[in-house]
């Protein structure tokens, strides 16, 4: 008999175990939990569910749940059981050895969806800090029977050299990862600070996942990024420069989708693309408006948000799929000033996309300029400038060669330009 219990393969079919438990404030959504195992690609034969105090300290289930799972796995012929919860690694260890299949709990279900949407070298980065560090409380499974608290005849050797060599390797390898996940803050930080001189302004798409953000992002730019009725269909950070009208180039980015109780160890693992959200302009917020939790989903976003400590941004509410709705017509709602608070739309069927980018010029700082100029020939540095921001709309020279410009482009561009050419407003002459 083995000193220790063999894992078998990977497998699909699987068996979901969702318990309703007292001592907990916010449950976890069983719907939620399904989806997420259709995401990964798993095959639900069964979804069992029951209800306790509080955790079984060895099986987080009972017995009879326990026996009722296990007979379920063999009547299933199921290969892998699913929990709805974050399983300690003895539980882990406690119920792959009775059922004899592999157990996986939340965090591992997501991490596995998160591996699998992993395009980037970043995002594979990210993915494999977050795996290792999950893994690095549940080394002792796989070595139990080496790993001695004691010493004594029999009791030494090199067992506990090999737990302690994967520990090693596992911890070295995490510090090479976050590292190198530095060097990419760093990056990006430079990158945030080019767009900031250049007063472009960031516009980060976020929200709950499957609100539907990648489809309105490429309807938005025009881009090709990849969209899927599941959790999770978007992981890597994309960027997509849009000149917008009124306001000149502005910078849309798509971030990963929102989930309840999402584990801090991905949020810590996530946070450099995340501050993508944190650093932006101009927050659009996302959601399913046929969705029928709606407004916990827009809560739980709220709560990410104040973890990447993005809440205070200005946000304009998106909602989404209004197509799904009875007599749902596009619009945007506004607050007692008249400035926009919500944009009513559908992103696979384009209505009210117009009005979003109403919205979004409306709610982005900044005031436009626009002048009817008349520049001396001696200003052509100024001219070519403007031209160089697209801010030219119309221009005439006079019997007198001085050039008369319609421009339009916003203040802060129109400032800056000015100060490079060493111009002063009072020096142009207004028509």
């Amino acid at each position: 008999m083995s000193l220790f219990f063999e894992r078998p393969d990977f497998g699909e079919r699987a068996v979901l175990v969702h318990l309703k438990l007292n001592s907990e404030t916010e449950p976890e959504d069983p719907r939620e939990f399904e989806e997420l195992v259709l995401s990964a690609g798993g095959d639900p034969v069964e979804f069992l569910t029951g209800s306790r105090s509080s955790p079984h300290a060895k099986y987080f289930v009972g017995t009879g749940k326990l026996e009722e799972i296990g007979s379920t796995v063999r009547r299933c012929d199921a290969e892998l059981v699913i929990f709805n919860h974050n399983l300690s690694p003895s539980q882990e260890r406690n119920l792959e050895a009775e059922l004899k299949c592999r157990v996986l709990d939340r965090t591992g279900l997501i991490l596995d969806i998160f591996a699998q949407r992993a395009r980037t070298h970043e995002g594979k980065l990210q993915v494999e800090l977050a795996q290792l560090q999950h893994l690095s409380s549940r080394l002792v499974r796989g070595w139990t029977h080496l790993d001695r608290e004691k010493g004594g005849i029999g009791m030494r050797g090199p067992g506990e050299t090999q737990l302690e060599s994967d520990r090693r390797m596992v911890r070295e390898r995490i510090q090479t990862i976050k590292k190198r996940l530095e060097k990419v803050r760093k990056q990006r930080d430079q990158n945030r600070r080019s767009r900031d001189k250049a007063d472009i302004p960031t516009v980060s798409l976020v929200g709950y996942t499957n609100a539907g953000k990648s489809t309105l992002f490429n309807k938005l730019t025009q881009s090709d990024v990849f969209a899927a009725d599941q959790l999770f269909a978007t992981l890597d950070p994309t960027m997509r420069r849009l000149d917008v009208p009124e306001q000149g180039p502005v910078i849309f980015a798509d971030t990963v989708g929102f989930i309840s109780h999402l584990p801090h160890r991905l949020v810590d693992a996530f946070r450099a693309t995340l501050e993508e959200a944190a650093s932006a302009t101009l927050l659009l917020h996302i959601v399913d408006a046929a969705a029928e939790d709606r407004a916990v989903n827009i809560e739980r976003v709220g709560d990410v948000l104040k973890e990447i400590e993005a809440n205070d941004l200005p946000t304009l509410m998106v909602y989404n799929k209004i197509d799904l709705l009875a007599d749902a017509q596009p619009r945007i709602d506004r607050n007692a000033e008249g400035k926009p608070e919500a944009v009513w739309l559908s992103a696979l069927t384009v209505d009210g996309l117009d009005l979003l980018l109403q919205a979004v010029i409306e709610s982005l700082p900044g005031v436009m300029v626009h002048r009817h100029l008349k520049l001396q020939p001696n200003q052509g540095a100024f001219r070519a400038a403007l031209y160089g921001q697209k801010a030219v709309l119309a221009e005439q020279v006079d019997e007198q060669g001085a050039i008369n410009l319609e421009i339009k482009l916003a203040e802060s561009d129109y400032l800056r330009l000015l100060k490079a050419s060493g111009l002063k407003s009072d020096e142009l002459v207004s028509l």
